[in-house]
């Protein structure tokens, strides 16, 4: 299984080539929306980029669970419900969702996901 640092620097890779960003935008703690700009079409190049760089396959909502967010069972007036985070907590392991948590605005989570958390979801899934 490759390093941490080995899985950063092609994580990083996939993210310079879809989002045309300068490598040293690139940072762990970097947001993939806030930081990155990257678009809801983007993240489709992004998962594409990981699946070829990793040689592993990333099935539909499990990066991105938009349909937590847009489900009226977790989606309350625009904030994500209790049942909401604990359902994304379990599907998404890999994201630190503390911030999120604090005020879980629909509009917030996409600039929840960091480059750090997707180092952390390819190593859970090479790992697997």
């Amino acid at each position: 299984m490759p390093s941490r640092d080995e899985i950063f620097e092609k994580v990083k890779s996939a993210l310079v080539d879809a989002l045309g960003v300068d490598e040293e935008d690139v940072s762990p703690n970097a947001t993939m929306v806030g930081d990155l700009g990257a678009e809801s079409i983007d993240f489709l190049d992004i998962v594409f980029r990981l699946e070829k760089a990793f040689g592993i396959k990333i099935s539909r909502g499990e990066l991105f669970p938009e349909d937590v967010l847009s489900s009226s069972e977790y989606v309350v007036d625009g904030k994500v419900n209790a049942k909401g985070i604990a359902t994304l907590k379990s599907r998404m392991p890999f994201a630190d969702l503390a911030k999120f948590e604090q005020n879980p605005s629909v509009q917030n989570f996409a600039n929840t996901l960091t480059v750090e958390d997707m180092v952390r979801y390819v190593q859970s899934k090479l790992a697997a």
